[in-house]
């Protein structure tokens, strides 16, 4: 028998490295990190494991999807596409990100009724936290949900749809991964689709606020980029659904005194425009066009924190004039804000639960000890509108304060105890902000 010499006390134990988030701000609490390859091993590791969260693309901003146990990725569960063209309906796997998702129904001649600013972010995450696109008569990403799988807490797979489940369905969509874990999705599909994506520049805040219905009527999709900076917005990104057999018109050069910009932009100063999806009024299938940044490319900046808040679209110009009158103190931490509206919808846990909805969204630096001061300030001023934070996203909300927003949250709390009664799901985010004590 061979004989080796005893390794040298001085060296090191390896380490495996921390699990972050999509910007690198968050570090997960435990480097412990479960693949499924089949929704039967996924349901093994339900049954064995005390404690876990799923991770998906990571792009939350904040503990949502942290677990002190165990972590589950599904990047490797089934791959497959299944299309109903009779129904018009998708299911897709979990691991599916829209990128890869949109342009294989395109293929096939069907599209999704919308998608958010960045086609990097996973199908089931972006449901679950009720992420959205923009248009004042669409709903978030979650309304497109027809049907969903998942496991529960003993192991059993799960099918609701709104058929069978009625209200329960409409309870389990927006889930904030405190009911299970999601193996498939069905979503709505309509006709495939061209846009053409306009920008114009410099926009009065006035025009905004006496004009706001209209503008936001303008186009399929409306964001409005601004750094609160000059009481004007910076930059306006119209995107125009295209009629069949209409021949494409040129955009107007003037926009309620904004000026049509006369070359690609970022939203960001400075950055290149190769980024983003294509402008100048060149058509598109929706796909591209929907999202402001390509897949392929660093979304947004790469280096930033976010926020978002939801507040009524009736008190839409008072929010916006609130926001205003923080300029200087979001002057030193903000890199670019976004406002979009989006349709109410019936599900307990959006943001948009019965409310159009003006979503006010914030890119910060990286600079977490210099936004925490800000964001309490922007909380305090939109608190008398009845704001909603976006789940995955930064914010300052107590619990009592978010938690008096939805109405719902004692339906939600009985789906919670009745799918997981011992809380396998739960985690520090879920046990503060919606979560009864077990």
């Amino acid at each position: 028998m061979e004989s080796y010499p005893p390794l040298p006390l001085s060296s090191p134990v390896p380490v495996a490295p921390p699990l972050l988030n999509w910007a690198g701000n968050y570090r997960y609490s435990t480097t412990q990190l479960a693949q499924a390859d089949s929704v039967e091993e996924v349901q093994e590791i339900v049954r064995t494991t005390d404690q876990l969260k799923v991770l998906g693309s990571r792009h939350c901003f904040n503990g949502i999807a942290d677990s002190t146990q165990q972590l589950l990725s599904l990047g490797a569960t089934e791959q497959a596409i299944y299309l109903d063209t009779d129904a018009h309906t998708v299911t897709v796997p979990a691991s599916i990100t829209y990128g890869r998702l949109a342009p294989t129904l395109h293929s096939q001649g069907f599209a999704l009724h919308n998608l958010a600013s960045l086609p990097h972010i996973s199908v089931v995450g972006a449901c679950a936290t009720a992420t959205h696109g923009s248009g004042i008569q669409h709903g978030n990403l979650a309304t497109a949900v027809r049907a969903m799988e998942f496991v529960l807490a003993s192991g059993e797979v799960r099918v609701l749809s709104p058929e069978t489940d009625g209200d329960e369905f409409l309870g389990a969509v927006v889930h904030v991964g405190a009911l299970g874990v999601v193996t498939k999705l069905t979503l709505a599909m309509e006709p495939t689709f061209q846009l053409r994506q306009d920008v114009y520049e410099n926009l009065p805040l006035t025009q905004v606020c006496e004009h706001f219905a209209a503008i936001q009527a303008s186009a399929y999709s409306v964001s409005l980029f601004t750094d609160w900076q000059d009481e004007s917005i910076t930059q306006v990104w119209l995107k125009q659904r295209l009629v069949p057999g209409v021949p494409l018109q040129p955009a107007p050069s003037e926009f309620f005194g904004a000026q049509r910009a006369t070359q690609d932009l970022h939203p960001l100063a400075g950055l290149s425009p190769v980024n983003c999806t294509e402008q100048m009024g060149v058509p598109g299938p929706w796909h591209d066009r929907l999202p402001h940044f390509r897949l392929g490319f660093t979304p947004s900046s790469g280096q930033e924190l976010q926020s978002e808040y939801f507040v009524p679209l009736r008190h839409a110009q008072e929010a916006i004039r609130a926001v205003a009158c923080l300029h200087e103190h979001l002057r030193p931490c903000l890199q670019v804000s976004e406002m979009r509206t989006v349709a109410a919808d019936a599900l307990w846990l959006s943001p948009c639960y019965q409310q159009d909805s003006l979503a006010i969204h914030f890119t910060w630096k990286p600079d977490w000890a210099a936004v925490s001061r800000v964001l309490p300030l922007l909380e305090r001023e939109l608190s008398p509108f009845g704001v909603r934070p976006h789940w995955g996203k930064l914010f300052t909300l107590s619990a009592t304060q978010l938690q008096s927003q939805y109405e719902k949250l004692p339906a939600f709390q009985a789906l919670m105890a009745q799918y997981d009664p011992k809380g396998k799901f739960r985690n520090a985010f879920i046990n503060t902000y919606l979560a009864r004590p077990l």
